[in-house]
């Protein structure tokens, strides 16, 4: 990782409608600021995501000369500052699952909804989060898992969904507080 305090990190996306879009305004956002690739390929819908990391500076400069370079195919750009400790390893699919009570799972129609629920999730509960999903064979959408007591997990999916049903972007949303042992082979 390129920052060294959990306290300046912040994550930056951009969603295009083209991919040669994608691949010009990623060079030009790697141009502009030291941050980190997280996630750069093409998606559902013959769209094309980018996913940086970095402080929040050097992100939100990145993301709007990405967006200044190829403005006519942004559909969104986002800098989520201050990003919960838990999400940027479950957007690298680096998290070991553990299953500790409940499962709560919450999608959402963006990947930059189903980033920022996530990480509002982690912030008002003590849960672990268990996967984040963006957008590839999800038709665009994103989604993530999160663990823990079922108060906690109950917790953070109502505020979670809150947050994506607040922009209009919440597909639904479960908590299971007593998986069935043959599902949980499945989530982890």
């Amino acid at each position: 990782m390129l920052f060294r305090s959990l306290m300046d990190k912040a994550i930056g996306l951009l969603e295009l409608s083209s991919l040669a879009s994608g691949y010009a305004a990623l060079d030009t956002m790697l141009k502009t600021a030291p941050v980190e690739v997280l996630l750069a390929r093409t998606i559902c819908s013959g769209k094309y995501l980018v996913l940086i990391a970095g402080d929040v500076g050097s992100v939100r400069a990145a993301v709007a000369a990405g967006s200044n370079r190829e403005p006519t195919a942004v559909i969104a750009a986002e800098t989520i500052a201050a990003v919960h400790e838990q999400v940027l390893p479950a957007l690298g699919g680096s998290v070991v699952p553990q299953l500790r009570g409940a499962l709560g799972v919450v999608e959402c129609f963006s990947v930059a909804t189903a980033i920022r629920a996530a990480d509002a999730a982690c912030k008002a509960a003590d849960v672990n989060l268990l996967e984040l999903r963006a957008a590839m064979a999800l038709g665009g959408k994103g989604y993530f898992t999160v663990t823990g007591s079922p108060g906690a997990v109950r917790a953070a999916v109502d505020e979670a969904s809150a947050l994506a049903a607040d922009e209009g972007l919440l597909v639904n949303a479960v908590v299971l507080t007593g998986p069935h042992p043959d599902l949980l082979a499945e989530v982890i």
